[in-house]
């Protein structure tokens, strides 16, 4: 009997280490947070990353009721990849957000700063007890404590030439496949390229954060690209010249 009970103990402890009650961790391993929320609204309302945000403003009580539960998420308690998961939702369910609080009247995130300089550096983002700016997460969390270049395909500026917002939020569980899933989409996209003769015209992303990609953008272009671009890459690698193709900083709506 008395194995029986410790048995039962045992499993007790190992679900508390997996429960979140009201957003709060009870404990440090194995915690998780419910994105279910969030994700209802990001399939309904987010196809081939084009946001509609008329539907979103629609539901916006239900966007505030996610953007609360992140808030009251300690994310000191959450495991690593929680932690990238986390962060990532955090940044691109604030930027929808920070879209709505202007729109209709909006045609570009840069609209929200002064003189065009966007919402970036605005300390909006309630996170724990403290606000915090789209910047600090993204240059002060995700790129510095992560050092994953795929990370700049998984947030989201809420701009046409940004790397498209997923119909889902990310989850540590199947993480890894999210961001190589966001960075190939993004990678292959004809959209999001051009190759012309020996010049590989790709988005300025690789540019402004080019000690991330450890200044080569050729070679994180191989890592990733389907079959038919990787091999004209592959033909004469070291004729390839990497140009950057204009930045279109309108709004990735409908």
């Amino acid at each position: 009997m008395k194995i029986k009970h410790l048995l039962l103990a045992v499993v007790f402890a190992v679900m508390i280490t997996a429960v979140v009650v009201d957003g709060k961790p009870l404990a440090s391993s194995d915690v998780s947070v419910n994105h279910s929320l969030y994700g209802e609204l990001l399939k309904k309302y987010v196809v081939d990353g084009k946001v509609n945000y008329a539907g979103l403003q629609s539901e916006e009580d239900k966007l505030d009721q996610y953007l609360a539960l992140l808030q009251s998420v300690d994310p000191n308690a959450l495991s690593r990849k929680e932690q990238f998961a986390f962060y990532a939702n955090v940044y691109n369910a604030w930027t929808i957000k920070l879209i709505l609080t202007k729109y209709p009247d909006i045609e570009s995130i840069k609209e929200l700063g002064i003189f065009n300089t966007g919402p970036w550096k605005k300390k909006v983002v309630q996170l724990s007890s403290e606000k915090v700016s789209l910047d600090h997460i993204e240059h002060d969390i995700l790129r510095p404590r992560f050092k994953d270049p795929r990370v700049h395909f998984a947030i989201n500026c809420a701009a046409k030439s940004c790397p498209p917002l997923r119909s889902e939020p990310f989850q540590a569980k199947r993480l890894d496949q999210q961001l190589d899933d966001s960075t190939r989409s993004f990678i292959n996209n004809p959209e999001s390229y051009r190759l012309e003769g020996r010049n590989l015209h790709v988005s300025r992303i690789f540019k402004w954060f080019s000690e991330d990609f450890n200044d080569d953008a050729l070679s994180f272009y191989l890592k990733y690209a389907d079959a038919e671009l990787k091999k004209k890459l592959e033909a004469e690698p070291q004729k390839i010249e990497i140009k950057y193709l204009a930045y279109d900083w309108s709004l990735n709506g409908k």
